[in-house]
């Protein structure tokens, strides 16, 4: 089945700024709560948030097998699970609603009062109900990074990395959206030259850049899910910003990986940018070598050109942008990590979320984390107000941006902001 919404000469009858992330070939999906205190699930189109659960009740989605209160709920749970057809044909029909040459709606006054809200009258809300989370580790940058500064520099790499895309579960109740704020967690810390640890704030706070994609139901137990039908199966990407806590992490990551140090809290973009609207930013991913496991070979692109940024900004100071990299650089494609996940038959359900990794580049400024930018906080960054940080310091704001740019078009994912408070008090 074509898809019609991305058709680069597409305008819209809704006024799109120059520069947005969200013209009319974007149409991602969310849940917004607007100024009537009503949850719905929506899209954009430049500075305006539509209500699909208006557009539904209003009969615009006819021709299309939905159930009545598809997109009146409070998660896009239900939607995701339909399926990739039913995805393209209503984004297909978003599209069309909102050409710029089609009056049905453009020249319907009263049904565009009820469906259209001006983005700053919605409140964003997390997307779907998440029931499971998994990180991966599949930047190769990245991952030699921590090698050479926590084992053997000239081992860097663990010998599975080059053979599995790494990964570990993390905690879906912790997952927000973007504008939440994030308190700096408590934890035990060895400190240098001690041998008893200790329990405090955290001191080394960190942000990590990452992507994330939402999969649908893509498997019962036991069946595992072939490469070359993978994408199939995901229904979008989000930008994510884990935190990490460094040093509660150092102390407790022998002998199974990550737990406190990465579970209090866990940023994502409250916007999902279908697969389907990054389809024409496909790239060729880095050469994998050795050659992976036959159930891991692939031909063709799989990885995206997606623009990533990252800025800090003080509580009384201008901000800073500390790291510019690209999706492009991950070494495993999400492909791979749901083939791998599901291997050995795993389940995958609508609404789960599976993080990319920090995603580091092979330049200094394409580093995805305080950890790697500073070198352990050996080379502080220098803030405008004269300040230096080594790690994310209270009331500092973290704002990871993302966006696919050609001569025709530019996707965008808007952005994922959140500022880190000082430990939680209980009253």
């Amino acid at each position: 089945m074509p898809i019609f919404a991305n058709n680069p000469d597409r305008k819209s009858w809704l006024e799109v700024p120059q520069e947005s992330d969200f013209p009319i070939q974007n149409i991602p999906f969310g849940v917004f709560l607007t100024n009537e205190f009503v949850v719905t699930v929506g899209t954009r189109i430049g500075d305006y948030a539509i209500d699909l659960g208006a557009l539904q009740q209003l009969n615009y989605f006819e021709g299309i097998e939905l159930t009545d209160d598809m997109f009146m709920q409070d998660t896009l749970n239900d939607f995701i699970s339909d399926g990739k057809k039913t995805w393209r044909l209503v984004r297909n029909r978003i599209a069309d609603l909102f050409d710029a040459e089609n009056p049905k709606l453009r020249d319907n006054q009263k049904h565009r009062d009820i469906v259209v809200f001006n983005i700053n009258e919605v409140e964003m809300q997390l997307p779907v109900l998440i029931g499971d989370y998994t990180d991966f580790y599949s930047s190769k940058e990245h991952a030699t990074n921590v090698g050479k500064m926590f084992r053997d520099p000239e081992n860097a790499l663990l010998p599975n990395w080059l053979h599995i895309p790494v990964g570990y579960h993390g905690r879906s109740s912790s997952i927000i959206p973007s504008g939440i704020p994030v308190h700096r967690p408590m934890g035990q810390t060895l400190p240098n030259g001690e041998t008893t640890p200790v329990f405090g704030p955290s001191r080394l706070v960190d942000f990590e850049l990452e992507t994330a994609f939402i999969t649908t139901d893509a498997n019962i137990m036991g069946e595992n899910i072939p490469v070359n039908e993978a994408e199939d199966y995901i229904f979008g990407m989000v930008l994510l910003n884990d935190w990490s806590a460094r040093d509660i992490q150092k102390w407790e990551y022998v002998p199974l990986g990550p737990f406190l140090a990465k579970n209090f809290a866990t940023s994502i973009s409250p916007w999902i940018v279908t697969l389907d609207a990054l389809e024409p930013f496909r790239v060729k991913g880095p050469k994998q070598e050795p050659t992976p496991l036959p159930y891991l070979q692939q031909k063709g692109k799989h990885a995206f050109d997606i623009n990533l940024e990252v800025s800090i900004k003080p509580e009384n100071s201008d901000e800073l942008l500390v790291s510019k990299s690209n999706f492009k650089y991950m070494y495993w494609s999400m492909a791979q990590q749901l083939t791998h996940h599901t291997s050995n038959g795993c389940r995958i359900n609508s609404g789960d979320m599976m993080g990319s990794g920090t995603i580091s580049g092979p330049t200094p400024d394409s580093l995805g984390s305080m950890l790697e930018l500073t070198w352990g906080g050996k080379n502080p960054i220098l803030m405008p107000d004269g300040t230096e940080r080594k790690f994310i310091n209270d009331n500092d704001t973290v704002i990871i941006k993302g966006y696919c740019q050609h001569s025709d078009v530019r996707i965008g994912f808007g952005e994922v902001s959140s500022k880190l408070l000082p430990p939680f008090v209980r009253s």
